[in-house]
């Protein structure tokens, strides 16, 4: 058998087996440079990153824990900020990289980014609106070990409502 055969059989293996062309692993929680956390897991055939802590512990302006308060629609903005989904529905999109949706919470604003591996340790994430783009670097979080058999929990599978 050619070689190129081989290598044609095994891209359709790839393919049957459902393993897109992102082969990394940003599954995980991440830290941004002002030291809020994501924690990036699946949810249904996707990628989904969830805010698990802010900078700080509570709002600057309010004294207290931060909400949702730059959210478009105004029935969520006194909803946790905890727990609202900031990565959302991000597909494999090539080598390392997927693209999705991104929810700003600093700006209220939903838009298309995508994701990008790094390093093991970095992943960049990047948005655009319009023709202006922007985005950073977060830093992989060590977790302690779980224990026996303890899974870790889903993201939302409600899908993508910042």
């Amino acid at each position: 058998m050619s070689s190129r055969l081989r290598v044609s059989l095994a891209a359709w293996a790839f393919v049957a087996a459902g393993i897109g062309p992102a082969t990394a692993d940003p599954r995980g929680l991440w830290q941004a440079t002002d030291g809020s956390r994501v924690r990036i897991a699946n949810c249904g055939k996707a990628l989904c990153g969830t805010m698990v802590s802010a900078a700080t512990p509570s709002d600057p302006a309010t004294g207290r824990s931060w909400t949702d308060k730059n959210n478009p629609d105004p029935t969520k903005r006194s909803r946790p900020l905890i727990g609202v989904m900031v990565l959302i529905s991000m597909q494999p999109s090539g080598p390392g990289k997927w693209s999705g949706t991104l929810y700003d919470n600093d700006r209220g604003l939903t838009l298309p980014g995508h994701l990008t591996e790094e390093d093991a340790a970095t992943i960049r994430v990047e948005g655009c609106m319009g023709a202006l783009c922007g985005g950073e670097d977060m830093t992989r979080v060590s977790e302690p070990p779980r224990p026996s058999g303890a899974r870790p929990k889903p993201a939302d599978k409600r899908g993508g409502n910042p």
